[in-house]
């Protein structure tokens, strides 16, 4: 048979650093081991009721079962506006200044592909999300990191990133609550982002994935409510975490006008929008799901705090959680970040993801997710402990 050859873009897409770490959960699940898996970042609870409902009774309406608008339904971008609104106090237009997405990563690896040319700059943080440089490896621009670092709550310091950088960066990324170091962002942090965009027209994206779990009494602020960020940058926010519907595909971008217009153009291409039922179903999230995302945010809570107490008790200190369903937590003096996360798993059956998978400034830490019920996450502290390294 014939091998024809891949597309220059498709042969820079950056490999998937986590796929060996899946194979080696998948062979000792299969030979039959009690495994623990803490690596991945996918909830493990269900989606509330009441979406499940009204997507069963969506899913009847004949008028779904039609090609859907191209841009999405109106009504369910009118939702994503009242959910801004009462949740952020945050006005946006629903004709302007709302795109819908099927699913955030999905908009994360367009957006470069609609704002960048071969040799741009784009700055990204380091450690980050995997998929923006996906994006980036399509449109074969170039990379710029910002090193995440404890010493600065890992929020990127700007004083860091060269003149040259900053007068040729066209976009930047940014992740709060953030996967993977669980930091969160303050108010002054984006109005400093917003100073320093607006003085070199650089387009900010900012990923909400983990927009509504907080701690302590801390609700995560959303990027657009800082003056003049609407005209420098959007927002993506994703469904999947708020409401536990990762498998659902449905999430929305919001924010300056023509990159949302360079979202839609590039979607009217690619697809023909999401199914009608989900559109539906999620704008049901969206109107009444605020209790819900209230409950979702607790049990994350609890889990963090028996999680953080119990390996605070076996010794392994230094834990970082201030939001997002991620701990991001050290590893002991003598290990890189993945001979430790190969130890655990080997040793302890316990999933979690070396740091340095996220980029070279996550050496040093491994990704633990709250993704499992406490008693678990208790049961893995202890097989931890039992292989003496703290």
């Amino acid at each position: 048979m014939y091998q024809f050859t891949y597309s220059d873009a498709l042969q820079r897409l950056p490999q998937q650093f986590f796929a060996n770490l899946v194979q080696k959960t998948k062979k000792l699940m299969n030979e039959g081991h009690d495994v623990i898996n803490l690596g991945q970042g996918n909830p493990d609870l269900p989606t509330p009721s009441f979406i499940v409902d009204a997507l069963k009774e969506a899913s009847t309406n004949p008028s779904f079962h039609k090609y859907p608008p191209f841009q999405g339904y109106d009504f369910l971008k009118e939702a994503i506006v009242s959910f801004y609104q009462k949740e952020y106090g945050v006005t946006l237009d629903p004709k302007t200044e709302v795109a819908i997405l099927f699913g955030a990563k999905t908009g994360l690896v367009e957006i470069s592909q609609c704002l960048l040319n071969e040799g741009d700059k784009v700055l990204v943080p380091d450690p980050g999300y995997p998929d923006y440089m996906s994006g980036i490896a399509m449109t074969n621009a170039h990379p710029v990191y910002m090193p995440l670092l404890e010493k600065n709550q890992f929020l990127p310091d700007y004083s860091s990133i060269t003149k040259s950088d900053l007068e040729n960066a066209k976009l930047m990324f940014l992740n709060y609550p953030n996967n993977p170091t669980a930091a969160t962002a303050t108010t002054h942090f984006f109005e400093e982002t917003v100073d320093i965009a607006t003085k070199h027209n650089i387009c900010v994206v900012h990923d909400f994935a983990y927009g509504a779990i907080g701690f302590d009494g801390n609700n995560p602020p959303s990027f657009l409510q800082t003056n003049g960020a609407k005209d420098i940058g959007i927002e993506m926010y994703t469904l999947s975490k708020s409401f536990n519907m990762a498998g659902w595909r449905i999430a929305f971008a919001v924010g300056n006008q023509s990159v949302i217009q360079s979202l839609e153009l590039i979607q009217d291409h690619y697809y023909v929008s999401i199914f009608g039922a989900i559109q539906y179903a999620a704008k049901q999230a969206l109107v009444h799901g605020h209790d819900a995302m209230v409950e979702n945010n607790s049990i994350y809570e609890k889990r963090r705090n028996t999680f953080l107490q119990k390996t605070k008790s076996i010794g392994w200190k230094g834990g970082s959680a201030k939001g997002s369903f991620f701990v991001w937590m050290p590893v002991p003096d003598g290990y890189t970040s993945e001979q430790f996360a190969d130890l655990l798993l080997e040793k302890a059956h316990v999933v979690v993801a070396p740091g340095n998978g996220f980029g070279q400034s996550g050496e040093g830490y491994v990704r633990i997710a709250m993704l499992d019920t406490e008693e678990r996450l208790v049961e893995a502290c202890s097989r931890i402990h039992k292989l003496q390294l703290f």
